[in-house]
């Protein structure tokens, strides 16, 4: 090595030095690290319990289906569209369904909501039946339409609704 580059790494280290011998210092000051109590010490060492397994029940396919998607006809057999979405309250219990009504091809078409207990899903574990709603078509054509962030008018069978509770 030569004496240049001798002098240059002997200022980089004492520069190195120096610059934490104040953080030496402060050390210092502060006294003796605290060391951490027995028991503190065990949780972190102790091995952690693995998760239980998830509670696994398996479903048949003649037992139940996805309804998304699926065609919604009147008790006379009349087109009412397909069901778009669920709607739930508060508690995750199913209260109404979002059908995508009239139009072609989605155009035209409106979403209104109905009572969950005014669908019938009679074969619903068969994808060619559809799920039958107990309203007219007159009915569903003058049902308000359904738009996300508002209130929800939910259309239903004579007297089988019951209002919706929040707290404002």
């Amino acid at each position: 090595m030569r004496s240049g580059q001798k002098i240059t790494a002997a200022l980089l280290v004492w520069g190195a030095i120096s610059a934490g011998a104040p953080a030496i210092a402060d050390e210092a000051d502060k006294g003796p690290a605290p060391v951490p109590s027995p028991a503190a010490k065990a949780s972190t060492d102790a091995p952690k319990e693995p998760a239980p397994p998830p509670s696994v029940t398996v479903i048949g396919t003649a037992d139940a289906r996805g309804i998304l998607g699926r065609d919604v006809r009147s008790s006379a057999g009349e087109n009412m569209g397909r069901i778009v979405d669920v709607i739930v309250d508060r508690s995750g219990t199913v209260r109404a369904a979002v059908i995508d009504f009239g139009g072609f091809l989605g155009v035209g078409s409106r979403k209104i909501v109905v009572d969950w207990g005014a669908l019938h899903f009679g074969q619903v574990t068969n994808k060619k039946e559809s799920i039958t709603l107990e309203l007219t078509l007159e009915q569903v054509k003058a049902a308000p339409e359904y738009k996300e962030d508002t209130p929800i008018v939910v259309l239903g069978a004579s007297g089988s609704l019951q209002p919706l509770q929040f707290d404002h």
